[in-house]
């Protein structure tokens, strides 16, 4: 959504510890160390701190003390670092990411268990806190905790429109879109199939319209794939309504939780997690009635996957076709909650728990302000270069390494994960971050004829663009979109129309931003990983990133002869003169261009390489069913045969193409999978006494 993104750093952390005499004895430390680079607004009382892997035995024998009393850590076990947390009056101290068997190796290569919050006495001066922590030489990085603040307003650049009012609008329109499903919005919803003929053509003062072909291609796409459930989207976002009509059946439900059971079922490190996690509130209770929350991640959500076909509402990129099951799902991340943000350790968690869940996107229409945005304008501009922001925030940037690294499977359709940000909103030649980190996707705004939305952030760092809407250039001045969509023919400003949520209840409505870009972005990777799935094709995450860049429409021709924009920036005031902007500014810094689904579709066959068949784990006297057709195009038609090199370790069946292998010693053996198409593999099988399926006791 178009916001200032101003951000309020405040510490509120939640730490554990054990007692005095239970510390574990250490050799001193040499010192050493920087000064350490802090935020300008922060809160006293809380600092992050990351450890050198030398203190990781230390570190977990003190962890295991205070498990095992089910007590709280108040001190690491390291002497030179408890001595000085007893002068900063430290009383809480805890390990940031939860302990998740599963994941626990690849945690530990990232070094992410090496990550600690410390709360200490709040007169004590965070700065000064900072550099004597810093010049421990057990400490290798110290970062200041902060909470993200929202700073647009509550009813800005937002129409909501009811089901009925959908349906009737629809009739007015019939017959002079494209609609492939039966959903009434879609015959708004230019930004997936603009006709070149819409409602907010040439409607103000300026005489701005739209052009056919300016959407993310998704009639062509559609005809291929609509979605496949295996592909999790995670939205990091205000809490998603997961019993909005039109999203309800494509919610990522964690079948191994139950939420209110009090209890952490499938050993993840979160209690309850049926439907995602609140960030926030440290809770699984995922809201959104809160009187300050917008809508915002459910209208995010529903652009990805909202369910097509159903006859409601609107449609999603990828939300399937209609029948049971058809729609990529959505895991809510809760980072925002009313006029909160989440902690950064907070944000660090949701980001490495989307990973470690399955998801393989990370959807973030948030950020920083541009290092470029202005003061006059009231933004307080953010990190300037990827060393400036990574020395500030170290933690956000490990965290996206590690989804970015091990999100997907070397056996799924994508190892590695996506991470998809907006680059921003305020109107500067850079980008916000984290988009403008390399290794991340930065997503612009155009308008309905390719130009760039007035408001949208650009720069060299940008990876691609996407519809954002564009209500500064198709609004008369002086006047803004009516709160619900009732009796008017409506126009509504070229904005992106998606799910919506008005007094806690369900709705539809319209939103504008680069916030609204990048779920267009997510929902095209996730409709290409959805076709890859039915292809059997598996990318590496940054082969994946090239295709999508190469797919893309190209948008410089548009802005490289001459052309210029005209937009009312400040719309709303009557009498207010319009903006004039020479496109040029613009070449080169709009990424590769448009995103286009039907033509990554396209470009995804041949490409990649094929499926392979998993290794296996499995306990004595345990059973492990792989479904081998999931690795095989058009695999639930063949036939497979397998093998097993020695059947004192394990052995092998198929029922159909489903393959169980049972362990019967300790050991490791071979199965050959041989397939009716011809083509062979061999894998390798590991048999322990307790094991679950990744090899973990």
């Amino acid at each position: 959504m178009k916001k200032k993104f101003l951000y309020t750093a405040l510490f509120a952390l939640t730490l554990t510890a054990c007692s005095e005499q239970e510390l574990i004895e250490q050799p001193s430390t040499p010192t050493g160390g920087t000064e350490v680079q802090l935020p300008t607004d922060v809160t006293s009382g809380e600092l992050l701190i990351k450890f050198d892997p030398a203190m990781t035995e230390i570190l977990d024998r003190t962890l295991a003390v205070a498990t095992r009393s089910g007590g709280a850590m108040t001190r690491s076990g390291i002497p030179s670092t408890d001595e000085v947390l007893a002068i900063l009056g430290a009383y809480h101290f805890e390990r940031i990411f939860p302990v998740d068997p599963r994941n626990e190796e690849r945690t530990r290569t990232a070094g992410l268990h090496l990550w600690y919050r410390v709360k200490f006495d709040e007169n004590t001066d965070v700065k000064e806190a900072a550099r004597r922590l810093s010049q421990l030489g057990e400490v290798s990085k110290v970062q200041a905790n902060s909470r993200i603040q929202r700073a647009y307003k509550k009813q800005s650049y937002r129409t909501y429109i009811s089901e009925s009012a959908l349906k009737q609008k629809a009739t007015t329109r019939a017959g002079e879109t494209e609609s492939i499903f039966d959903d009434p919005g879609l015959l708004y919803q230019w930004h997936y199939i603009n006709s070149g003929d819409n409602a907010f053509d040439y409607q103000n003062e300026l005489n701005n319209g739209s052009v056919a072909g300016c959407d993310v291609g998704c009639a062509e796409a559609w005809k291929k794939c609509t979605g496949d459930p295996s592909i999790i989207v995670a939205v990091l976002d205000e809490g998603v309504m997961n019993t909005h009509p039109d999203l309800i059946n494509n919610i990522w439900i964690n079948e191994g939780e139950e939420l209110y059971a009090g209890k952490d079922a499938d050993g993840n490190g979160y209690e309850d997690d049926q439907y995602g996690y609140n960030f926030v509130s440290n809770s699984p209770v995922i809201t959104w009635q809160d009187i300050s929350d917008s809508g915002h991640g459910t209208h995010v959500a529903g652009t990805i996957a909202a369910m097509n076909g159903n006859g409601k509402g609107v449609c999603g990129i990828a939300g399937g076709d209609g029948t049971p099951n058809s729609g990529v799902k959505i895991m809510s991340c809760q980072v925002f909650s009313g006029e909160y943000g989440v902690s950064l350790d907070g944000e660090a968690r949701a980001i490495k728990y989307a990973a470690d869940n399955g998801a393989v996107i990370l959807q973030c229409s948030w950020g920083y302000n541009s290092a470029l945005a202005s003061l006059v304008d009231g933004y307080t501009p953010g990190p300037g270069s990827e060393e400036e922001w990574s020395e500030l925030y170290p933690l956000e940037k490990e965290a996206l390494d590690y989804f970015i690294n091990n999100a997907g499977s070397p056996n799924g359709v994508i190892d590695g994960g996506l991470a998809i940000f907006a680059s921003g909103n305020e109107y500067a030649a850079m980008p916000s971050f984290p988009a403008a980190y390399s290794k991340c996707i930065s997503v612009s705004a155009v308008a309905a004829d390719f130009t760039p939305a007035s408001y949208t952030d650009y720069g060299k760092e940008v990876t691609i663009s996407a519809p954002g809407g564009d209500t500064e250039y198709y609004n008369k001045v002086g006047e803004n979109d009516p709160e619900i969509w009732e009796e008017r023919d409506g126009a509504h400003s070229g904005s992106i129309l998606s799910t919506l949520i008005k007094d806690g209840q369900p709705a539809y409505g319209y939103m504008d931003g680069t916030s609204m870009a990048c779920p267009h972005v997510s929902g095209v990777a996730a409709l290409g990983l959805s076709y890859a799935v039915k292809q059997r094709r598996h990318f590496k995450a940054s082969e994946f990133v090239e295709l999508l860049k190469e797919s893309a429409k190209p948008l410089d021709k548009y802005y490289n002869a001459g052309q210029v924009k005209r937009f009312y920036r400040n719309h709303l005031t009557h009498g207010a003169s319009a903006t004039k902007v020479e496109l040029s500014r613009y070449v080169g810094k709009m990424g590769e261009g448009l995103a286009d689904a039907a033509k990554l579709l396209s470009n995804i066959d041949g490409s990649g390489s094929d499926m392979v068949v998993p290794n296996v784990y499995v306990s004595e006297a345990a059973t492990s069913t792989v479904n081998l057709a999931s690795y095989f195009v058009k695999g639930e038609k063949l036939t497979y045969t397998c093998t097993s090199a020695d059947e004192v370790i394990a052995t092998v069946k198929v029922t159909g193409t489903l393959m169980e292998v049972s362990g019967v010693k300790t050991g490791a053996t071979r199965i050959t999978v041989k397939v009716s198409n011809g083509t062979e593999q061999t894998i390798t099988v590991t048999v322990r006494k307790k094991a679950n399926d990744n090899g973990w006791m």
